[in-house]
């Protein structure tokens, strides 16, 4: 099992509070932000190599990381994750499957995030989409 990614950013978990499995309630940051629009599961080329959900999140994210990776960001520097699903279901039975892939790209680093169910997305063949924020520190 891979260790946690220690975060150059602050995790804000107030006092009292349940700790949260899989993502962060808040972080503080600051240095250089970066933006990644909604990503899908389709490669470089605009393709889909699979319909199956885990595959589209492998894709989706190894999507989100190439965008990050242009502005010398790593998956340490994310701070905020919305994930836009169609199938809420589908994702909750596959939720185990799902968090191996995340942590295979992502790591151990759980930054703030929010799953949303949504009635379509504007490609038909995609199951889900990810927009993130990074912040690279000064």
């Amino acid at each position: 099992m891979s260790e946690p990614i220690v975060s150059p950013h602050t995790i804000l978990q107030p006092a009292g509070w349940a700790t949260p499995k899989g993502y962060a309630n808040g972080i503080a940051a600051e240095g250089r932000l970066v933006l990644v629009g909604g990503q899908i599961g389709w490669n470089g080329q605009c393709r889909f190599e699979t319909d199956d959900l885990v595959g589209q999140v492998r894709q989706t994210l190894q999507n989100v990381m190439a965008v990050l990776t242009e502005a010398g960001a790593r998956p340490e520097h994310v701070v905020s994750m919305t994930w836009y699903l169609l199938d809420k279901k589908d994702y909750l039975a596959r939720l185990r499957e799902i968090g191996q892939v995340y942590r295979e790209i992502m790591g151990r680093h759980f930054p703030a995030m929010a799953a949303v169910e949504v009635a379509a997305l504007i490609e038909d063949r995609a199951k889900i989409e990810i927009q993130a924020m990074a912040v690279i520190p000064k």
